[in-house]
């Protein structure tokens, strides 16, 4: 296979001449008027910040230019990543999930040992959060989404997902919404401390329903963390799930229900142990599985691999679409569409410069044989 880049990198979100400089955990999709809508975290200070709002952009011509990322989820909390799945002849539903305010200020400790820029950054961190009381945060603890139904011009309220995944749920050819996610720390079938992957049907109404669970995986005398996941529909109704997997793997496992998410496979894994993740799966019109994901060794970049038989197997070679050159291992989460000339437009997260802010980007590539 042969990697073409037909664009240059371009940056999407930023917000260079303010403090709340920080974007990250991108999603992308055509909505049903054409325009692409790019969703993200963004007006945060940093990778933790309790500041995150979950933003959207919009492009009426295939890319070449965004409109500025402004807010469609702002809660109390860090409203981390954007997931944005499309649905219906005008429906939109918008993504994101929270921390606790416990680990939030865990993540970002006040301490003598710091230097004074984190010293300052953190109490202001801590100030802010001691504003939020516990029926805010149990308001919106947890993963939040947004729903129209008027092609993203108006959003609804807020509601809540047993699950969360950067993504967000898809819709199925049934028109049926599905959402497969991580479970949270409270669900009762967690196992020794690992959250588990979950399907569960999102109705119009914001409610939902469990619908199967895929299979924990069990290496080394322990449970292997499962996170992050992304879905894809084959054309025979299959649904092909690509798993991050932690807990000294930092990989990507797969699993597949012939059910429509009520059984799941044992999942498999993919990728060498450290080979990078999460995951984003596309079905391109050429009848290809294309999977980006981030790669955190150096030189650090976004990978994709490739499969031309429905996920049986997969062409893992080295395949960059982006190399920061060991610049900063802070990046990934790519996400991607087909265009209408068979081209892929990816946007993931990345830093210019190793102590720099992070901000979304966007390439434009193709792929031969």
């Amino acid at each position: 296979m042969k990697i073409n880049i037909k664009s240059e990198l371009k940056t999407i979100m930023s917000n260079p001449d303010s403090k709340f400089n920080y974007f990250g955990w991108p999603s992308v999709a055509r909505l049903q008027n054409g325009k692409i809508a790019v969703v993200a975290s963004g007006y945060r200070m940093g990778h933790i910040c309790p500041f995150g709002k979950c933003v959207m952009a919009l492009s009426d011509d295939n890319g070449e230019t965004y409109t500025g990322a402004f807010p469609i989820i702002d809660t109390y909390l860090d409203d981390r990543d954007g997931g944005i799945c499309t649905f219906g002849e005008n429906g939109v539903i918008v993504s994101s999930f929270n921390n606790t305010r416990a680990q939030q200020k865990s993540w970002n400790p006040v301490s003598d040992e710091l230097n004074d820029f984190y010293f300052k950054r953190n109490t202001f961190y801590h100030a802010y959060l001691d504003t939020v009381t516990d029926k805010d945060e149990t308001k919106y603890w947890g993963s939040t989404f947004r729903m129209s139904f008027d092609g993203g011009k108006t959003f609804g309220k807020i509601f809540k997902s047993p699950v969360t995944s950067p993504h967000g749920p898809i819709e199925l050819k049934s028109g049926k919404i599905i959402w497969i996610g991580t479970t949270f720390k409270n669900d009762p079938d967690n196992l020794e401390g690992t959250q588990r992957i979950k399907a569960y049907e999102i109705k119009p109404d914001g409610s939902t329903e469990h619908i199967g669970t895929v299979p924990p995986v069990y290496s080394g005398n322990k449970f292997l963390y499962s996170c992050e996941p992304h879905t894809v529909e084959l054309p025979d109704g299959k649904l092909l799930c690509h798993i991050r997997m932690e807990n000294g793997v930092f990989t990507i496992y797969q699993s597949i229900s012939e059910d429509g998410g009520k059984t799941w496979s044992e999942p498999k894994q993919l990728l060498e142990d450290f080979g990078g993740s999460p995951p984003h799966l596309l079905l391109h019109s050429s009848g290809t599985l294309i999977c980006t994901y981030g790669f955190r060794n150096k030189p650090f970049g976004v990978k994709v691999m490739f499969s031309k038989d429905m996920g049986k197997t997969w062409d893992t070679y080295e395949y960059f679409i982006y190399n920061n050159g060991g610049n900063s291992s802070d990046l990934g989460y790519p996400a991607s569409i087909e265009l209408d000339n068979g081209d892929i437009l990816t946007v993931f997260y990345a830093k210019d410069e190793a102590k720099g802010p992070a901000t979304i980007k966007q390439i434009i590539w193709n792929f031969e044989k």
